[in-house]
């Protein structure tokens, strides 16, 4: 996956707010530890820093959304993430995210912490952001 396909899925699913730049994606995986999961139709990126993982976007097109592909791409790099060796992962959702924040529960995701205004939509009031964790298992993958 390029990072000009990664900004085009980003763009349409999160027109709402700022999108990320093909450029913010090119300087993302060009990090050690950078896991990019999915196809053209969703995807998942995650970085990996010590034993831990941080899922930094996931993102679907409009079109594919209800299938599973979220789903199938956070799996994917949640199980490279411990073959790299991290036994946790984090990420921030915004707290009025009802879908995504069921995606993350059914993953098995729990919340830990809690980011006020930290998500500043575009013709909106500010969002709190929720801090997600969720253990895995270093030896899968």
């Amino acid at each position: 996956m390029t990072p000009k396909t990664m900004a085009k899925i980003h763009a349409q699913a999160f027109s709402a707010t700022r999108a990320w730049s093909e450029a913010e994606f090119l300087d993302l995986t060009t990090h050690s530890g950078t896991i990019i999961a999915g196809d053209d139709r969703a995807f998942a990126l995650l970085r990996v820093t010590l034993d831990e993982a941080e899922v930094l976007t996931i993102a679907t097109d409009p079109a594919h959304r209800r299938q599973g592909l979220a789903r199938a791409a956070l799996a994917q790099g949640e199980s490279v993430a411990g073959a790299k060796g991290a036994t946790a992962v984090f990420l921030e959702v915004a707290e009025d995210n009802q879908a995504a924040r069921a995606l993350y529960a059914q993953a098995g995701y729990v919340q830990v912490g809690r980011r006020p205004g930290y998500y500043l939509p575009k013709d909106a009031a500010p969002v709190a952001a929720l801090v997600l964790r969720k253990a895995i298992d270093h030896t899968s993958g």
